[in-house]
Parts: structure tokens; sequence; C-alpha cells
């Protein structure tokens, strides 16, 4: 698993952790229940007034990433009651997208994000399940 899989798959435990109470939120964290896709982030809006380096910081913070990265979870994966359940269900979840970490030198297809990820699936009419 690439160090790009693994810090995202962090993230989404520390999300699941902090949903759950096993760690504490994170200013302008804020879940709520839909009831369709399940347990969802807020994503926080930028500034109105900010200027383009503080949004490209802002985007580019973990407060962000993970809620983007959160709000791809289907419903069975962030409804898990208990984290080792979580852990199998994300792991699962993961494994459907390939993971090729950009090499320096090389292009690539995309970041290899799981958000690029899914992008692509969408795009060729798929579904992330």
């Amino acid at each position: 698993m690439s160090l790009q899989r693994r810090r995202e798959r962090y993230i989404l435990i520390h999300m699941w952790k902090m949903d759950n109470g096993a760690a504490p939120l994170m200013e302008r964290t804020i879940f709520y229940s839909n009831q369709r896709l399940g347990r969802r982030a807020n994503v926080p809006t930028p500034p109105i007034d900010a200027q383009g380096a503080v949004k490209t910081k802002f985007f580019d913070s973990f407060a962000i990433k993970a809620a983007r990265l959160w709000n791809k979870l289907p419903k069975k994966v962030n409804i898990a009651e208990d984290l080792n359940q979580f852990k199998i269900l994300l792991g699962q979840w993961l494994n459907q997208f390939p993971d090729n970490p950009p090499v320096t030198g090389y292009t690539t297809q995309n970041s290899n994000s799981i958000l690029d990820w899914a992008l692509e699936v969408q795009t060729k009419g798929g579904r992330v399940e």
C-alpha cells in the first residue's frame, strides 16, 4: 500500500473515531445523518474575501480533505458501529481502487488519491460502492 493510500486510510479511521466519540471533534467538523447516504461530514467553505493562496491552503487542510474523503465512503462502510468492523469494510472498499503512486519522471493517470479514483469511476458511468 502506498504512503498516500495509507495516509488517506488513516484520515478515514480518524474521522470514524471523531464521529463515534473516540477522538475529539475538530473545530468546524460537523457530522450529520442522511437516510440514503449514511453518515456525512459537512465540508466547510472558505472565507469569501480570502486571497488565492489562502484558499489553496484552506482546501489542502486536514478538515477539508478529511470531510471530502469521508463523504466518498458508501453507507455500508460509514455506518459501521465497531472500529474493527469499520477497518475491514474500509479495506474492502479501498481495494477496489488501483494503487498506482506517482513515480518521479513519469506521467500518471491521476494523483492516486481516493478522491481522484472515485471521480474517474463516476465519470465513466460507474458507481463507487
